[in-house]
């Protein structure tokens, strides 16, 4: 299996309008940290496969298909972003939308360009893949307590003997800088970026995916929102990649290896209507209650989940089903599995524990129906279920559907 990796610069010009944060005020005043596209290429010598990991909000369908109908060269093209909330605003709306022009051509001429470079530097590899727990970085951000662990997730790739580059997988919103913060940055995607090309040396390639972080954030674990608790956020995750990278490993690909992948688009069902002004009326009136109070991880709870609720009365009800793309890929022994939106992390990990082979989890990929939580959670008038433009049961179906896609490939063995 070869494998290559690329990487293009995203600018963000002065006063472009910032995604992520829904009543955010004013738009990008310059750069904190330069927004990037990366891409890794495998190629088993007769199909190639592209994953371009962008930092953006996240990815419309018609991005996606925007960036496929770019790329030449490649059989099969996967598209996820970071979920930086300090990007441009490319049309994450819950249950999708069309892609500002100007972040339709900039993103996938990115791409283009990434993935070109990827193709141009592939050479024959070993894949190795670490899994562990990391702890003091993300947690649920609905619940009072809990504790903040969530799964890593680290490919290795080994070229000529040694590392070449990893590949990080975290489940855990990248929301440490705040709404107030009008600097285009990759947020913690782009310091674990950093602190681990530092600790790796300048001849080993990073990337950095999201996992499925739905509902996991960095609300109870961050002490600040500014750049240095940024860099401490990212060196703690940096520091794990290294102690899972010292530790036992599972075989993920050999030179000889070959891939195999399948896809498939369904629509979604919209949550019904609902009365905007009785949730609005009913989240303020949770707020009051512990506004004020000594306990400011509830009030940020009931904040948060006021905004959903406003978010909700302002959003016009979809009125057609809602697009989503799940897809599967086989690389040799390891699984990747992309999945749409905004997958909560109890559903991703049903998924993944019921395979003995390594798998790994990407969200917000390929499209976005929005946020995507499991039906049980809809009992409750969380910021996520409240902001969620899916109906109840939708979540268990994109996952559902990934296991049956992954089965498909199980049965097809590698050949």
């Amino acid at each position: 299996m070869r494998v290559g990796f690329g990487t293009s610069v995203l600018g963000v010009p002065g006063g472009t309008p910032m995604g992520g944060y829904t009543f955010r005020e004013g738009a990008s005043s310059g750069t904190l940290d330069p927004l990037r596209i990366t891409a890794l290429t495998w190629s088993d010598g007769t199909h190639r496969a592209a994953l371009a990991l962008a930092d953006v909000i996240c990815v419309n369908a018609d991005l996606t298909r925007a960036v496929r109908a770019a790329v030449s060269g490649v059989d099969v093209v996967w598209l996820a972003a970071s979920h930086t909330h300090a990007g441009p605003e490319t049309g994450c709306v819950p249950g999708g939308a069309a892609t500002p022009a100007v972040w339709l051509d900039r993103v996938t001429s990115g791409v283009v360009s990434a993935v070109d470079q990827a193709t141009s530097v592939e050479v024959d590899t070993h894949g190795r893949v670490y899994t562990g727990l990391l702890r003091g970085v993300g947690a649920v951000r609905s619940q009072v307590a809990g504790e903040a662990i969530v799964p890593l997730d680290v490919i290795e790739v080994i070229a000529a003997g040694r590392r070449a580059g990893v590949v990080v997988v975290l489940p855990v919103h990248p929301t440490v800088l705040p709404a107030q913060n009008l600097l285009a940055s990759a947020d913690l995607i782009g310091a674990v970026r950093h602190a681990l090309s530092d600790r790796l040396g300048s001849g080993v390639w990073v990337a950095v995916a999201t996992g499925a972080a739905g509902d996991i954030s960095t609300r109870h674990t961050r002490r600040a929102q500014d750049p240095a608790e940024l860099s401490r956020l990212g060196d703690i995750v940096a520091d794990r990649c290294l102690e899972l990278l010292a530790g036992p490993a599972t075989r993920g690909w050999s030179p000889e290896s070959v891939m195999s992948w399948r896809s498939r688009t369904v629509g979604l069902r919209p949550k019904p209507p609902v009365d905007g002004g009785t949730l609005v009326a009913a989240a303020a009136a949770a707020f009051d209650t512990v506004r004020g109070t000594p306990d400011p991880v509830a009030a940020r709870i009931a904040e948060g989940n006021l905004d959903g609720a406003r978010l909700a009365a302002t959003l016009a009800a979809p009125v057609a089903d809602i697009e989503a793309e799940v897809a599967a890929l086989r690389i040799g022994r390891l699984t990747l599995a992309a999945l749409p939106g905004e997958p909560f992390l109890s559903l991703a990990e049903g998924l993944r524990q019921a395979r003995a082979e390594p798998a790994v989890v990407l969200g917000y990929a390929n499209s976005y129906p929005g946020y995507l939580p499991p039906a049980s959670a809809y009992q409750s008038a969380t910021y996520e279920v409240l902001a969620a433009a899916v109906a109840a049961g939708s979540g268990e179906r994109i996952t559902r559907i990934a296991a049956e896609l992954i089965a498909r490939l199980d049965t097809e063995g590698e050949k």
